[in-house]
């Protein structure tokens, strides 16, 4: 090969390769360029491309695997255009080849995101659950009915941005004792730090789409903002105590089945304001009810169950500080409980510091003009509006 016949291979579609690339591919060995941006696009996207824009992948799971080999330095991108994605495998992100850092950062982010003058709720990129349940979740035999990882950060320094996340469309338990689950986005290890998300919607119903839980993650910084919550189970669960950084600022969670925000230990460093919680079965769990004040009334977890073991009341000396929020006709305000069918115990509030904060039985309104920007939102102009709550960071 001439150098302009290897100059026409290299440059079509994917830039400039390089010469041993091109002798494993002629090998029969597949080797991808070491793109450090991927566009997705469920229309015309096809896995066995390069990534690149004018040739981009179809699925997220073969962007998390081209993540994966990459060792080129610098932060790294993955862009979905407009669409409708199914998951039909988990997306792990599990780089070898190189160390990521704040700056250095893997970003998969809708191509147009909310705050741009162009977009509409129809052009955030949906992504829909249709994975096979699993009977292993995180490294441990489920016997409950099996579960789904929609993606699995085993990594730091990750943001998801601009996305619109569905549940898995199963039924939740067919029958007594099991209970089928979706995890939108999962992060077991205990090492790992700095997992933004943001501007992001995660719906789902109890009938159609179930979805158990939106977020879950050990490690530190857990950061989530400017996110809209409607119809899951359980939108974050704050899964390993003493652990730093965490926060959730600005989000709408509009009828949680399970509950709000879920914390495993009261930490006065974690972040809470601007948030507006309403229509839900709690707005606040705290998996650990031993350091609790107050009394604790039993609360049985279905038709003839017998009910979870009373708390020891402790005196705590820290309390999680909310700030600047709304909670709305709310069934519960504060429980308590682990495992995943919702055998929570009710608990005194009183570990919530609450700071401006308004805490009422009445309903409020949510915009339900599809063609509205502030779509699943407070109504504009209401109080709950006055929140800041919403896929906006600009007023």
């Amino acid at each position: 090969m001439n150098r302009r016949d290897f100059m026409t291979v290299a440059s079509v579609g994917v830039g400039v390769a390089t010469l041993p690339a091109l002798r494993a591919e002629a090998q029969g060995v597949q080797t991808w360029p070491n793109l450090t941006t991927l566009y997705l696009d469920p229309e015309s996207g096809n896995d066995s491309y390069s990534g690149a824009k004018t040739s981009p992948l179809r699925s997220l799971a073969e962007a998390a695997r081209r993540v994966n080999m990459i060792t080129a330095p610098g932060p790294v991108t993955i862009i979905l255009k407009e669409g409708v994605y199914a998951i039909e495998e988990t997306a792990r992100l599990h780089p070898e080849g190189r160390l990521f850092s704040k700056t250095d950062r893997l970003t998969i982010r809708a191509e147009i995101l909310p705050d741009d003058p162009q977009w509409d709720m129809g052009r955030m990129p949906t992504l829909i659950h249709t994975l096979p349940l699993k009977k292993v979740w995180d490294g441990r035999f489920d016997g409950a009915g099996g579960t789904v990882d929609g993606i699995l950060v085993e990594m730091s320094h990750v943001s998801v941005m601009g996305l619109r996340f569905l549940g898995l469309p199963v039924v939740e338990t067919p029958r007594a004792k099991l209970l089928q689950r979706v995890y939108g986005i999962s992060r077991f290890g205990k090492n790992h730090e700095d997992l933004e998300i943001g501007h992001c919607v995660f719906a789902g119903d109890i009938v159609t789409s179930p979805f158990h839980v939106c977020i879950i993650a050990r490690g530190n910084e857990v950061n989530v903002h400017h996110c809209i919550f409607h119809g899951v189970k359980i939108t974050v669960v704050y899964w390993q105590p003493e652990t730093t950084g965490h926060s959730m600022t600005n989000c709408v969670v509009n009828g949680a089945y399970g509950s709000g925000v879920w914390t495993s230990s009261i930490d006065d460093r974690y972040v809470f304001h601007n948030n507006v919680i309403a229509n839900s079965n709690y707005v606040w769990t705290w998996q650990n009810a031993r350091t609790a004040t107050g009394d604790v009334t039993r609360v049985p977890t279905g038709a003839g169950a017998a009910p979870p073991p009373a708390a020891t009341p402790e005196v705590v000396t820290s309390r999680y500080k909310v700030a600047s929020s709304y909670f709305a006709a709310n069934r519960h305000m504060a429980g308590s409980g682990t495992g995943a069918r919702l055998g929570y115990i009710d608990l005194d509030p009183a570990f919530l510091q609450m700071e401006n904060t308004k805490v009422t039985n009445m309903p409020i309104e949510f915009e339900t003009d599809q063609s509205k920007r502030d779509y699943l939102a407070p109504v504009a102009g209401s109080d709950a509006a006055k929140v800041g709550a919403g896929l906006f960071a600009r007023p």
